[in-house]
């Protein structure tokens, strides 16, 4: 008899054990979720943050451009006080003002000159040979000027909208015939052509989990030789010197989408001049913030419409 109570009380016990395990699995999903749900809540406030920051500036904007204008209307009416004469001068399909003081409006006298009729159409002849030859460098210029769009444009800021950075997708990955540290990747970036990408991710990724994933790939850098393999672009991860992660695209991200950047507008680079040091002047500023989303001095890398990129568990780490 005590040992048949003895038998119920366990499986009574057993069952309260379950229950509270189930419990306690159930509360770590909700936790999960909670998480999961504030990071989502933190990259939109960023985001707002952002707009509401454009915004604000757009406005101020408007006002400095009504205060000049101003400013202009008064210096005109000033001018037509102080017996300035305003005309106007078409130009380009506008009309802008310009003052003239009524001196400069008088005739020039002309004085006659002592010389004789054949120093007047030597030196006629001479001043059209001068106009003849400036003309001429004119043109020379013009056509040494590349044209809109080619090259660098050094009047930019040396900033992150000059990489171009897009989504990819590898679709195979093999070890480098003459690197052990290496891999040889093929990687989809919308492109007619996948690319070859060559990685020393060897010793911080499985070849396994190399295979059909996602990445965010650097497509304008030089290509360079690497143990007899060209490599054309750079998969981009968040790095320390002891850990290296592969940055993730969002979900939905397709490859070829580019990776933009909230305030940084621009077209990327044709391709990055080594010679200037373009990635080596821009690379410092990219970081993972502390909540592992990747981004350049504090904006986060961004697919339109479809999210942010992000490392797995590094925070606070640089990009490279």
């Amino acid at each position: 008899m005590f040992l048949a109570r003895s038998l119920v009380k366990m499986a009574a016990n057993n069952a309260v054990l379950n229950r509270l395990e189930q419990k306690g699995a159930e509360a770590d999903q909700v936790i999960e979720y909670l998480k999961q749900q504030v990071a989502l809540l933190k990259e939109k406030a960023i985001l707002q943050a952002s707009l509401r920051e454009e915004k604000k500036l757009r406005v101020e904007n408007a006002k400095l451009k009504k205060e000049i204008e101003g400013l202009k209307q008064e210096l005109i009416q000033a001018e037509i006080r102080n017996g300035v004469k305003h005309i106007p001068i078409p130009s380009s399909g506008t009309i802008s003002v310009a003052s003239f003081s009524e001196d400069l409006l008088q005739p020039t006298p002309v004085t006659s000159s002592p010389s004789g009729p054949k120093d007047q159409i030597k030196g006629g002849s001479e001043e059209k040979k001068k106009k003849e030859k400036a003309e001429k460098k004119g043109e020379k210029r013009e056509k040494k000027q590349p044209p809109p769009g080619a090259g660098s444009d050094d009047s930019r800021p040396m900033d992150v909208s000059r990489l171009d950075l897009r989504v990819g997708c590898i679709i195979t990955a093999k070890n480098h015939p003459d690197a052990d540290s290496l891999y040889v990747e093929e990687v989809d970036v919308g492109e007619a052509n996948p690319r070859t990408v060559v990685s020393g991710l060897v010793k911080h990724v499985p070849l396994e989990q190399m295979q059909n994933r996602m990445v965010v790939l650097l497509c304008n850098l030089k290509p360079a030789k690497m143990r007899g393999v060209v490599s054309q672009a750079m998969v981009m991860c968040a790095s320390s010197p002891e850990k290296v992660e592969i940055l993730a695209p969002p979900s939905g991200a397709v490859p070829g989408e580019r990776i933009t950047f909230e305030g940084f507008p621009g077209e990327p680079e044709k391709e990055l001049n080594p010679k200037k040091k373009m990635w080596e002047q821009i690379q410092p500023d990219l970081h993972t913030n502390d909540q592992c989303i990747a981004t350049y001095k504090g904006v986060p890398f961004e697919v339109k419409g479809k999210g942010v990129c992000r490392a797995q568990t590094m925070a606070s780490s640089g990009i490279k």
